[in-house]
């Protein structure tokens, strides 16, 4: 009787955990060969395939190439239940050499980057490639830690959990050592329409 009990409840208990726990999104795929999607002190313009989001961001630095980093980003669908997405933009764009911070207006999430090196300033001005989903809003948001975590330092953000979205970031740069530490704004997002703006 145990053991049958046992087969009719491990199903239903493996379902309903696959539907309310938390999901480890990884491996990801960054591309082909695990390339970079830049050079160093180059522009890059980086855009998710339709319906894909940012999950990770790698990236490393290099003092003798004009204090500059190379960058690579992996996507992955958004959830079923936020449908498809409505409507992409890019954003304002962050300048060079200043401190920032900056969320996807009209609740977006951010779903590429674009990146242009100034070698007056070493240092590169941003815009984010959102995309908003009908009137889906964030809730539960908060700062991941800095990444790197020192500056200098190799960086590999990922986001572990399923159902969470990169909607900004905040970044610190260092005018001694020439590079950024970042602190992404992860939220989760409504399965419903609601009727705020923006966020």
């Amino acid at each position: 009787m145990d053991l049958f009990l046992l087969c009719v409840f491990l199903p239903l208990v493996t379902v309903a955990w696959g539907q309310y726990s938390d999901y480890y999104y990884g491996p990801y795929n960054y591309g082909d060969n695990d390339e970079w999607v830049n050079v160093y002190r180059q522009g890059f313009n980086f855009q998710c395939p339709h319906g894909q989001v940012i999950v990770a961001v790698r990236s490393v630095f290099s003092k003798k190439e004009g204090s500059d980093r190379l960058w690579n980003y992996a996507c992955m669908p958004a959830s079923q239940s936020l449908g498809e997405p409505t409507e992409c933009w890019w954003e304002e764009i962050n300048r060079a050499g200043t401190e920032w911070y900056q969320t996807c207006s009209n609740n977006g999430l951010v779903a590429g980057f674009q990146s242009q090196y100034f070698p007056s300033v070493l240092d590169r001005e941003w815009q984010f490639y959102c995309c908003r989903y009908s009137r889906r809003c964030p809730y539960s948001c908060w700062l991941t830690t800095e990444y790197p975590g020192h500056y200098g330092e190799d960086m590999d953000m990922m986001m572990y959990t399923y159902d969470y979205y990169i909607r900004g970031a905040t970044t610190t740069f260092s005018a001694v050592d020439r590079d950024r530490q970042w602190k992404f704004i992860v939220c989760r997002m409504t399965d419903y329409d609601c009727p705020f703006q923006n966020v």
